[in-house]
């Protein structure tokens, strides 16, 4: 099969976990909201398979009436689950190719699935090791080269990273005297570290994060306490204006995480907002930020807080020209359809092996 080579019909298929665009905190389903927007506007015909309070601009394809997080009485997510994979198989004729952004549930079935790909968008180091190894030939595609590491044997098309609407954020004057966190509170996340930082900077902390169920007696015994230190403030979670605000005026984002992150979203949201970040050095965190242009690479808090210290050595409007050059939904999507035209090209159908040679023709 020829791929067409203008306009491609493509189904997203994203969690029932939260809407898309989420109304406050989801990366995933905001990273397809932004991904199938894009491609509409390159005159691509997208329809997302998502849950019915959906608000991206394109067509939907409601799998259940509301997002499923955080509602009580709700059956097992999984028959949603299984509902919104029966209705992508009903018109699978209609699209030319199917972006999975669920996770596995497909995998079993894949050699029965028209030309598809899976983004994988979170962390595998847990994975069972012989789970990759009974599906070889599932097409994948990779958010950073840190988070396909634990299995570089799977089938890799490429990484293509995450990227946010050019007009979403907008540059700030960093003129709040402040250190911002933003994201999630959990043990990974490590907000203990970013609180004791701006301690020892003198600076105040202001944290826009959201709270798991699964996270709230960690929080509460660990994370509590720390909230009530003087020049800390919790603000909750944030909304995209909310973020706006406290992004642009914030001097850093720190992002002290303590786990192999698949991306962190929040990053390139800083430096839409020409606001530098200092990070731990985990996971993809190098393949984002760079060192001494865009923010600080840190290793220890000593090292966290010599760096909110060299802050005047960058340049906020370095940090926004990479945002732009690297990081917007434009770029994600083109590079997303160079993938999609390389599964549809006969020289390589979905349901053959790649080997390292033809993994290599599809990147470039």
């Amino acid at each position: 099969m020829q791929a067409p080579r203008h306009r491609l019909r493509i189904a997203q298929v994203a969690p029932l976990a939260e809407s898309v665009p989420p109304r406050q905190y989801g990366g995933t389903e905001r990273v397809v909201a932004y991904l199938s927007e894009a491609l509409a506007a390159a005159g691509h015909e997208v329809t997302l398979f998502a849950s019915g309070d959906s608000r991206a601009q394109v067509n939907l394809h409601a799998c259940c009436p509301h997002a499923l997080r955080g509602r009580r009485g709700v059956c097992d997510p999984q028959l949603w689950a299984a509902l919104q994979l029966q209705a992508v198989l009903d018109r699978a004729e209609r699209f030319d190719i199917i972006h999975f952004h669920t996770g596995y549930l497909h995998f079993a079935i894949h050699e029965y699935l028209p030309p598809h790909l899976t983004t994988l968008h979170g962390r595998l180091d847990f994975d069972p090791p012989q789970f990759y190894a009974r599906y070889p030939r599932v097409p994948l595609v990779s958010i950073s080269q840190a988070q396909r590491k634990p299995w570089p044997q799977a089938s890799w098309l490429r990484t293509i990273h995450h990227g946010l609407p050019r007009d979403l954020l907008r540059m700030g004057p960093g003129d709040g005297g402040y250190l911002a966190f933003v994201g999630r509170i959990s043990p990974e996340k490590r907000l203990d570290r970013a609180v004791e930082i701006a301690q020892r900077v003198g600076m105040p902390l202001k944290i826009a994060a959201k709270i798991d169920e699964a996270d709230a007696a960690y929080v509460a015994q660990s994370i509590r306490p720390l909230l009530n230190a003087p020049g800390v403030e919790f603000l909750g979670e944030a909304d995209e204006a909310q973020k706006q605000q406290l992004l642009a005026h914030a001097a850093a984002l720190l992002f002290p995480i303590d786990w192999p992150e698949p991306f962190g979203l929040v990053m390139i949201e800083s430096l839409a907002c020409g606001t530098p970040v200092i990070a731990c050095a985990h996971g993809s965190v190098p393949e984002i930020i760079e060192h001494g242009r865009t923010g600080f690479l840190v290793d220890s808090i000593g090292s966290a807080v010599n760096a909110v210290r060299r802050l005047r050595e960058l340049n906020r409007i370095e940090c926004r020209r990479a945002f732009e050059q690297r990081f917007t939904a434009e770029r994600m999507a083109a590079d997303y359809v160079e993938v999609y035209r390389a599964v549809l090209d006969e020289r390589m159908p979905a349901h053959l092996p790649r080997t390292p040679d033809t993994l290599q023709a599809s990147a470039s």
